[in-house]
């Protein structure tokens, strides 16, 4: 037997078991056919990341199941990879280069790369370095970039393939535009902030001179690009306006009054002002009514040539310049405060513009299909199902995608345009002839790609797609499980499900396991603006992984949000303490492996069976609650069944065998032991790896994660012995509570007698009543068959088969108990004097609130109470 420290530190010994099972190629998946494959893909954290609790937390799920999948005989592979992140690492590379005094438009678009990729090298493998930290069992061979050559030509590839197919345009649609950033974004780059702003009622004079239609907006400097004004066609307030002209206030020209089913009635005035170029539902309406579409914004979002006297002018200066002029000019009816939640850019913070634009887009008519079917005919299902709807209902009312964006760094567009005749061609390469009209002459798009359009494609680009002969392409796709947050199922889940469909012919992934955020002790969100952030580097550096991990899992349940606090770390790291020590203590007390010996060789005693039938319990039930992605119950019942069943009840029952005489028990005791520790250490293993592998080195030289997972063995039920340890429990909690409730010090021993009257009982409790007198808390055990010599006064305990009796005066001193319930007696009285005198004194009933003089009656009647209750007790005590 080695040795192991006495206690647990995981800075001694964490990195150096990483090293070891990357260094021997345990979390290598080597293609095998006789083996089914099971292949989870990482979610790609940015390549400029640092690891935070909401990767530790996303992370640990993955490690949990691949870990368990792994050990349950699957060919497990996890693919580990970094997203370039287009915008932030834009910004990050922009910035560093600011604080240089470089501006990147002095660079140019290919000095920026340079400086770009600089960055990615030198900083890009941060996270995946801390994810190791972690404990992450990813395959690091296959580790995946979304920039490398391989995924860039899928990318290029399935560009090429929409546009030829028709489903790829570019047009002039809305988008979300940062004008900081002076790019479009993704729905899933704005966040929106709750702030507080205004709704102005303004006048729109009919063209007629005959009175006007009131109109309420936040952004009234967008009236400079109005082209309508809409009203419900059902509300009989403007039925007949409907076809009319309005005067557009400040900027004096003549537009419609339409009717469309978009306006809501009941929503303000019911006439709402129609500005097709900057608002995503205007647009929709404007295309309907076939209306002008004006843009009033620079990129900049200052007002441009359309804006009139207020072009040049920032978007809010513009805003109070319009205000002030329409209150001049008579048009302002009211200002009412308003709180509405307005997008910005989650990189910058800046306020976004939804703005018409030229840009490139992806037509989701068709691709949207056999992504929702694929509920329906059971390709995919989401843990909890609850989320099938929000995927549907998002899938079902998709807009067409907008894949370009105004950035340098990610993947170009290619796309080509004849310098002379402007034909745009769509390949892999610059052309070199235009076959319209023969120039020689080409230059590529600007625009790069969304990063969701890259990442959509990560299931299979990873394993080797466009390439359908490539090994592991063949045999690890598709994935089997997607282990993400529930605030990315509509950008990213949605847009890998159809675009595996329309390129593999197949859902990239059976099941998305969906879980939530990680919010602190109040249930809010961490934030660098609340300062309640936590950061999982310092936690591993001060606490180690397992604990980590564990705090993180605990509670946890599919899809929702978890409450971190530092109680569960501290919980947590003490549950690694337990382990340690209770493997420990098993070491201690075998000199040596030879001791221990198969239990097919070993004769059975009463808590052996006891314990292997509990084992087989957690075995089946932990196992179930992983395939259902029940994370958090299965750590719940891991962490009982050791600390409870294994410490708390058998090695107790069973440590005095462990040095006993009879060499035949002392071994099966030692086996057993040493079985049921095996075998939780397997179970506990994906939850808390580097503990459980660090004991497990110390008794098998095989690594503990390539290791088999445990099954149930059916030998090892034994139903009847199982009813007898729990009668045994029962009993034993029941003394617990009756000392606790009395009062009596813990190393105070009474003497037991045990009536029981079954055959079965009564054996088991004297044969084993050597073993249980320190559970007993006893100096002796007296077990009979009936109460014909039971002690006078004794206080008795009942269960399901005997009556327990414990002599009052083992438990209790008599003459001390009766002298101590004297002094509460006598403490008592002085209360109900103290109570009674301030009652009956006029001045206090007088001048006292009746709170105060209501709770003094509560006290009075209360002491009158636990006086009678004392009183009864040495009646009682006095006849003992």
């Amino acid at each position: 037997m080695k040795n192991i420290n006495k206690t647990y530190d995981p800075k001694d010994i964490e990195d150096r078991i990483y090293k070891n099972w990357e260094s021997n190629g345990n979390f290598h998946a080597t293609i095998d056919e006789r083996k089914t494959p099971f292949t989870i893909v990482m979610p790609p954290p940015n390549v400029t990341g640092k690891l935070h609790m909401g990767h530790a937390l996303d992370n640990t799920l993955q490690d949990i199941i691949i870990r368990y999948k792994r050990m349950c005989g699957y060919n497990a592979l996890w693919v580990p990879g970094t997203d370039h992140a287009a915008i932030s690492t834009e910004v990050k590379v922009t910035n560093h280069l600011k604080e240089q005094g470089i501006d990147k438009n002095d660079l140019g678009r290919e000095g920026f790369l340079e400086k770009a990729w600089e960055w990615k090298h030198e900083y890009g493998n941060t996270i995946t370095t801390q994810l190791r930290k972690l404990g992450s069992s990813c395959d690091w061979d296959r580790e995946a970039f979304t920039m490398d050559d391989n995924l860039s030509k899928a990318v290029e590839q399935v560009f090429i393939n929409l546009y030829n197919k028709g489903y790829i345009y570019k047009g002039n649609r809305i988008i979300n535009w940062c004008p900081k950033c002076k790019t479009s974004i993704s729905e899933a780059e704005v966040e929106h902030k709750e702030m507080t702003g205004h709704f102005w009622h303004i006048k729109y004079p009919y063209a007629s001179g005959d009175g006007y239609i009131e109109i309420a907006t936040t952004r009234p400097e967008t009236l400079l690009g109005d082209s309508a004004v809409a009203v419900h066609p059902s509300d009989e307030r403007y039925k007949d306006v409907i076809g009319k002209k309005v005067i557009l206030p400040l900027v004096n020209k003549e537009i419609p009054i339409i009717a469309d089913e978009y306006v809501d009635m009941e929503f303000g005035t019911g006439a709402v002002k129609i500005t097709p170029a900057h608002d995503p539902n205007d647009f929709e309406v404007g295309k309907r009514h076939n209306l002008e579409e004006i843009n009033i914004l620079n990129d900049d979002a200052t007002i441009n040539e359309n804006g009139g006297k207020y072009q040049g002018l920032d978007r809010y200066e513009a805003r109070k310049q319009i205000i002030k002029d329409l209150e001049d000019g008579g048009y302002l009816i009211k200002i009412v405060e308003h709180v509405h939640n307005v997008g910005c850019h989650d990189r910058c913070g800046e306020v976004i513009e939804p703005i018409i634009k030229e840009q490139w887009f992806v037509k989701m008519d068709e691709l949207k299909k056999p992504a929702i079917e694929a509920i329906s005919n059971g390709d995919l299902r989401f843990v909890p199902e609850r989320f099938n709807k929000i995927y549907l209902h998002w899938l079902e009312n998709i807009h067409d995608w907008c894949i370009s964006r105004q950035l340098w760094w990610g993947h170009r567009i290619p796309a080509y345009y004849c310098k002379n005749c402007g034909k745009l061609v769509v390949a892999s390469s610059m052309p070199t002839k235009c076959d319209d009209c023969g120039c020689e002459e080409f230059v590529q798009d600007e625009d790069t790609l969304d990063t969701w359009f890259s990442s959509a494609l990560w299931p299979f680009s990873t394993l080797g797609w466009p390439d359908t002969n490539n090994p592991d392409y063949k045999y690890f796709y598709p994935t089997n499980v997607l282990v993400t947050g529930y605030d990315i199922i509509f950008f990213w889940v949605i847009r890998m499900v159809f675009s595996g469909y329309e390129h593999t012919g197949k859902s990239p992934f059976n099941t998305v396991f969906i879980h939530g955020l990680i919010r602190d002790e109040q249930g809010r969100k961490m934030s660098k603006s609340l300062g309640n952030g936590i950061d999982p580097l310092e936690i591993i550096e001060e606490y180690g992984s397992d604990a980590l991990r564990a705090s993180i899992v605990t509670g946890i349940a599919p899809g929702n949000d978890l409450r971190f606090s530092k109680d569960k770390i501290l919980a947590a790291r003490n549950f690694a303490n337990k382990v340690w020590n209770s493997a420990r203590f098993l070491f201690m007390n075998i000199e040596s492996l030879d001791e221990i010996k198969d239990l097919s060789e070993c004769k059975l005693e009463v808590e052996d069976k006891w314990i292997l039938s509990s084992l087989n319990n957690v075995i089946e039930e932990v196992s179930h609650n992983i395939d259902k992605y029940e994370l958090g119950i299965a750590l719940d019942k891991i962490q009982a069944f050791i600390w409870d069943e294994y410490c708390d009840w058998y090695i107790e029952m069973a440590k005095i065998r462990f040095n006993s005489e009879n060499v035949e028990s002392s071994t099966s005791a030692k086996s057993v032991a040493m079985y049921v520790l095996k075998s939780f250490l397997k179970l506990l293993h994906p939850f808390m790896p580097f503990v459980t592998e660090e004991i497990y080195s110390n008794i098998s030289d095989e690594s503990l994660m390539m290791t088999s997972w445990p099954i149930v063995n059916k030998d090892y039920a034994f139903e009847n012995d199982v009813k007898l340890v729990k009668d045994f429990q029962n009993i034993i909690k029941k003394i617990r509570n009756l000392r606790s409730d009395m009062n009596v010090e813990h190393s105070k021993k009474t003497n037991i007698y045990l009536v029981v009257k079954n055959d079965e009982y009564i054996e088991f409790y004297k044969d084993m009543s050597d073993r249980f007198i320190n559970f007993f808390m006893a100096n002796n055990i007296y077990v009979q068959q009936d109460d014909k010599s039971i002690p006078e006064n004794c206080v008795n305990i009942t269960s399901t088969n005997s009556v327990l009796y414990i002599p009052f005066e083992d438990l209790v001193d008599i003459e001390q108990e009766i002298k101590r319930n004297e002094e509460e007696k006598t403490r008592l009285i002085s209360e109900i004097n103290r109570a009674k005198g301030m009652l009956s004194n006029e001045g206090f009933i007088s001048q006292a609130p009746q709170a105060k003089i209501d709770q003094e009656k509560q006290k009075l009647s209360d002491y009158e109470n636990m006086l009678l209750d004392v009183e009864k007790r040495l009646e009682d005590l006095m006849k003992k």
